[in-house]
């Protein structure tokens, strides 16, 4: 920590005041983490490891783990992260990402175990101060929750009208009579749009692309078009997501969805154009929202962008796995266990290899993740109904593609061929097969770390696993690997839902696929789910994980397969008949073939030194 750090403690809120002593205690406790842009600090439900004060940029409280979430707040240079560290050791209650990238000075857990131990007075000072703090924390979240929840409390309606005839509308609500229509129609899942905040971001870029494009072509006003996009851009600010109430698993190939995303930017668009919402002769959902649009290439569009935005977390997410196992990896280079097959003594490996083989499956994995993603860049906007384009001006399908590309930094490309985009879901059972090959061996991983940690008196016991909670309500002491077990469950669930894709994919008639609903569902859920359970892998369990050297060795010292290192030596035959004694017997490798006198104590100890066996990578 510099010179300019340490002085810079005093001013911060909670540490006003500090005296010359103070300050440099602590001032020798802190470090200085940087994070760049786009990167997570921390994740909400995940234990806390630091206490920090942000030096600089700024760093976002969000809350929400399945597609939900809300920023709580922005911690400003000089706000503080985690205070909840200095009063108990709960998790985090949210998670903390900064956009533009920051940098935070950070006490760890043990350093504040440090403070509390030798200047206790310190400590609780800074207790008593951080809770004044933590107290206005929950006040502002609270504020975010009761605010949330007072909309539409007037009883007030507004008449709107559709094919089907007219209905009272809340006069709160941004969306209108269709997605009334839909609310009422699909009661299914209880998963709203607003719970993938990335399909939501989707559907904004492509209809602020949308109007850009018209706008460029002359067949839209610019005030109308400033309003749409002005309107969007409030969406991409977090604002208005609570109207997206439609839910995901839904008939008619989306077109609730992409009305739902019509009628929230319309009405939002006639209050910033001075009008009252409903009053669509000035600014129509159709009309103007969705001109030279259908949903047939909207959704499918959106679909893809959300999952490519979606996918970036699952990737930050599984490369955190990927670190933690590669920190085990050198943690465990030298620790000499027992290789199986089939269940079945092998030969002498050390425990960091088995650790690093499950890092690069993870790496292989990202890689054909970013592979099916890319597939997923190639849209169809412009194909309008079934990919001929009607009711879309010359040229329309590369201008909007440009725009969308420009508005959302995805480098997506026009389809060659629209009526074969229009009706294809092949990108998306590609994708869908590489999430089911990530979960099989994710799945696999933790069937390993769960055999590897069994016992802990009658299993292998090679290693222990962190304790999370008591396993069982009527064995006492019981402790199970809950943390493996959540990901294989995680893992069954995404292989199920590859399935669903799968079927989905193939009910594809003619023209149009009508049930991509189920397909955005199934693939954003999983990717979410993937991303949790590769934040909850490596931060509750991976990084806590210790080796029992003394039984690993043990297991390898006692092995009938240390015999296989003596084939070049004595043969296949002589080799089978000691295997076959020490099993017979119980005695070792080692004893049987010095009483045999078929090698030298000293040539023995150099072919059996199980250090030698594991080999160099």
């Amino acid at each position: 920590m510099t010179d300019q750090d340490s002085r810079g403690l005093n001013p911060i809120p909670g540490l006003e005041g500090l005296n010359d002593t103070d300050r440099a205690f602590l001032a020798g406790l802190f470090t200085r983490r940087d994070y760049g842009p786009g990167e997570w600090l921390f994740h909400e439900s995940t234990p806390r490891q630091w206490y920090g004060i942000v030096a600089s940029g700024e760093v976002d409280l969000i809350i929400g783990l399945h597609g939900a979430t809300k920023r709580i707040g922005t911690i400003p240079v000089g706000g503080a992260l985690s205070q909840g560290l200095l009063v108990d050791d709960t998790p985090h209650v949210a998670s903390g990402f900064t956009r533009d990238g920051a940098s935070v000075l950070q006490l760890s857990k043990d350093h504040i175990e440090r403070v509390r131990e030798e200047r206790p007075d310190l400590f609780y000072r800074l207790v008593a101060r951080m809770s004044r703090f933590l107290k206005e924390r929950i006040q502002m979240a609270a504020a975010l929750d009761i605010g949330a929840s007072t909309s539409q409390l007037s009883g007030l309606t507004r008449s709107e009208h559709d094919l089907l005839g007219s209905r009272e509308v809340p006069v709160e609500a941004y969306y209108g009579v269709q997605t009334l229509r839909a609310i009422e129609n699909f009661p299914i899942s209880g998963a709203k749009i607003s719970d993938f905040h990335h399909l939501i971001d989707a559907l904004a870029f492509v209809k602020k692309a949308c109007a850009l494009a018209n706008q460029d072509l002359g067949i839209l006003d610019d005030a109308r078009a400033g309003a749409i996009v002005a309107a969007c851009d409030e969406i991409l600010a977090g604002k208005f997501h609570d109207q997206f109430v439609v839910d995901m698993i839904q008939g008619g190939a989306g077109t609730s969805t992409n009305m739902n995303a019509n009628e929230v930017i319309t009405n939002r668009a006639l209050e910033l154009l001075g009008h009252a919402k409903g009053q669509y002769q000035h600014l129509h959902p159709n009309d103007h929202l969705n001109l030279s649009q259908s949903t047939n290439d909207v959704y499918p569009t959106a679909v893809k962008m959300a999952v490519n935005l979606t996918l970036k977390d699952t990737l930050a997410a599984m490369g955190e796995l990927k670190s933690a196992l590669e920190g085990k990896e050198r943690e465990f280079a030298d620790v000499i266990k027992m290789g199986r097959t089939q269940l079945q003594d092998a030969i002498p490996m050390a425990l960091g290899q088995e650790f690093g083989a499950w890092a690069v499956m993870v790496g292989e994995d990202m890689e054909r993740l970013r592979e099916a993603g890319a597939l997923l860049r190639e849209i169809n906007m412009g194909a309008t109904a079934i990919g001929t384009g009607l009711n879309s001006p010359p040229g329309y399908a590369e201008v909007v593609t440009r725009r969308l590309r420009e508005v959302s930094g995805v480098d997506v490309v026009k389809s060659p061929n629209l009526v074969e985009a229009t009706q294809d879901s092949g990108s998306f059972v590609q994708m869908s097969g590489v999430m089911k090959r990530v979960a099989v061996k994710l799945s696999k991983i933790c069937n390993d770390l769960r055999l590897l940690s069994s016992g802990p008196r009658c299993g292998l016991h090679e290693i222990d696993l962190p304790p999370m909670q008591p396993g069982s309500s009527i064995m006492p002491g019981k402790v199970n690997p809950v943390i493996p077990e959540v990901v294989n469950q995680v893992a069954f669930q995404i292989i199920g839902h590859d399935m669903t894709i799968t079927m989905a994919a193939e009910a594809g008639q003619l023209e149009l696929n009508v049930m991509e609903p189920i397909i955005a569902y199934n693939m954003l859920g999983g990717l979410l789910l993937l991303r949790n359970a590769c934040v909850t892998l490596a931060s509750r369990c991976i990084v806590g994980i210790k080796a029992n050297r003394d039984q690993c060795r043990r297991y390898v010292e006692h092995s009938i397969g240390l015999v296989t290192a003596l084939n070049p030596v004595l043969g296949y035959e002589r080799s089978v008949a000691i295997a076959k004694e020490a099993l017979d017997t119980g005695g070792s490798v080692y004893d049987l073939v010095l009483a045999k006198g078929w090698l030298s104590k000293e040539a023995l100890d150099d072919l059996l030194k199980p250090e030698h066996m594991v080999g160099k990578q």
